[in-house]
């Protein structure tokens, strides 16, 4: 049995039965209700599968916010919790929205003489002497949906305050320095790297008074109904480059994209309609997260989000992955060693706007992150075809596999290819004590499936080595034939970091 929201966004195959019969599905469409908003306490009742949107917007009538969130409006609260979904922030508790659960309630499977399911009431640093332990608690805001269906969440909020949002695009030469102190300075920092171009934009971003004039509104541009031809156009244009070889379009297309995003102020605007300059001041609740084309009313075949599978729209990979601060420095000057050897290999990402830096903050959740770091947040071309190769295939397989292991980075739960979990489990420092929860709860493992099994075992379990499996990070390749030798891809190591073993045209 696997939980599921109604769309599912999920990129690996947490949210998947088994294959064959007898898998099931359960859908959170109707637990979508607000059980109760106490404005004396600050904290909110939610069943799991409301929506981030309907969840600030109901807190925010109160005059209340819930602090950080991930940018898209379209996550639920189980989805989140079930992924680890996080904002950006190294201040108070952190970014990550399980540091703001006080409460939930999770139905589990029991005995016979239970009646086959237990509902479990979990409340932060509850007695260790009963089933609603603290050690449950911290095992179940980051679940996996291994544990049982969540069915409600109560978070604690803060009172409404506004926000202070200015772009600044600078050089990236002292990047590796900059990003370790940037986390600090500001509440809500983020970086967006534009590694090809050799230009990082810093968002300066800080909390001010509900007092301080301004009703901005962030609604990011790539977040918007977008007219279904011109995201077909642009797949179109990326499939002939990709055909090509054509680097040089690749490059002129990545800055003329991440040029208008910057001069749009990536959606920003002073008073919901016009930008007028910075600093843009607005609400919480208008500025933490986008997704307009969420509820687009109409014919999806004019405008749409742009990788709605029901038009010929984008279809990417995206990878993110935590590196902690203590090493973040280094792994941001191997990608620049990378960039001097190739200048125009990253340009493949700037179509979709670079490289995404968010802040993380340590978590008392099991599985949450061990320490303060940094997510890499690297969305780049996927094929249709999972035996043809991406244009500097190679480049993107070092980067990927030296921030997995040279520097042990952390993957998000609900992003990343199958490579990212190898032996995944054993960098949480409390993964015992989550398995423990899993096996008392769930010890027949009917909340579990295939790939959740493999990637719990540890060791690389989750590894699918056959013709062609390293274009789509099914494996590691150890041989050419895992790559694509009769398209000229050879399996061989890495440029800067020796030890991985990518797929080169030769």
């Amino acid at each position: 049995m696997r939980v599921v929201t109604p769309t599912s966004h999920s990129i690996p195959k947490l949210a998947c039965p088994d294959d064959g019969d007898g898998g099931l599905l359960i859908s959170t469409r109707f637990l979508n209700k607000i059980i109760e908003v106490d404005r004396n306490r600050m904290i909110l009742t939610a069943e799991s599968g409301v929506r981030l949107k309907e969840l600030i917007s109901e807190a925010a009538r109160f005059g209340l916010a819930l602090p950080y969130s991930p940018y898209w409006l379209g996550v639920t609260v189980g989805g989140m919790l079930g992924t680890g979904a996080h904002g950006s922030s190294l201040w108070g508790r952190g970014g990550a929205v399980h540091d703001h659960v006080v409460g939930l309630r999770i139905v589990t499977t029991a005995g016979p003489g239970e009646g086959f399911a237990k509902v479990r009431n979990l409340v932060s640093n509850a007695d260790d002497s009963d089933n609603n332990s603290a050690n449950g608690f911290d095992a179940a805001r980051t679940s996996i949906g291994v544990l049982g269906v969540i069915s409600q969440v109560t978070f604690q909020l803060q009172p409404m305050f506004k926000r202070s949002i200015t772009y600044q695009m600078k050089d990236d030469k002292d990047l590796g320095q900059q990003i370790v102190n940037f986390g600090h300075q500001h509440e809500f920092a983020d970086l967006t790297w534009l590694p090809a171009q050799r230009k990082v934009v810093y968002r300066l971003d800080d909390r001010v008074s509900s007092n301080v004039s301004g009703n901005g509104l962030y609604n990011y541009i790539a977040l918007r109904p977008t007219p279904s031809a011109l995201i077909a156009s642009i797949r179109i244009s990326e499939e002939i480059q990709e055909s090509l070889g054509d680097a040089n379009g690749k490059c002129l297309e990545g800055k003329a994209s991440t040029s208008a995003l910057f001069l749009g102020a990536y959606g920003l605007t002073n008073d919901g309609i016009l930008m007028k300059g910075y600093p843009v001041i607005g609400y919480q609740n208008r500025m933490q997260a986008s997704g307009g084309c969420l509820d687009e009313p109409g014919d999806f075949k004019l405008t749409t989000c742009p990788w709605d599978p029901r038009i010929k729209g984008l279809f990417f990979f995206d990878l993110g992955i935590s590196i902690g601060m203590s090493k973040v420095k280094d792994f941001i000057h191997d990608i620049q060693n990378l960039v001097e050897l190739e200048p125009k290999a990253l340009c493949v990402l700037e179509l979709y706007n670079g490289i995404l830096m968010r802040y993380v903050k340590a978590s008392t959740s099991y599985l949450g992150k061990d320490e303060d770091g940094v997510e890499f947040d690297i969305i780049f071309y996927r094929s249709k075809d999972p035996k043809t190769p991406r244009l500097f295939e190679d480049v993107l397989e070092e980067v990927e596999q030296m921030a997995l292991f040279k520097y042990g980075g952390m993957p998000h739960w609900g992003k990343n290819r199958p490579i990212a979990f190898i032996d995944v489990i054993s960098k949480y420092k409390n993964a015992s004590a989550f398995l423990a929860v899993k096996q008392e709860w769930d010890p027949l493992g009917l909340f579990s499936n295939e790939w959740t099994d493999r990637v719990l075992k540890g060791g690389d379990h989750v590894s699918i080595v056959s013709e062609g499996c390293a274009l789509e990070g099914l494996c590691i390749c150890s041989e050419d034939i895992h790559c694509a030798p009769k398209s000229g891809y050879y399996c061989r190591p890495g440029r800067i970091y020796k030890e991985a073993r990518v797929c080169r045209k030769i």
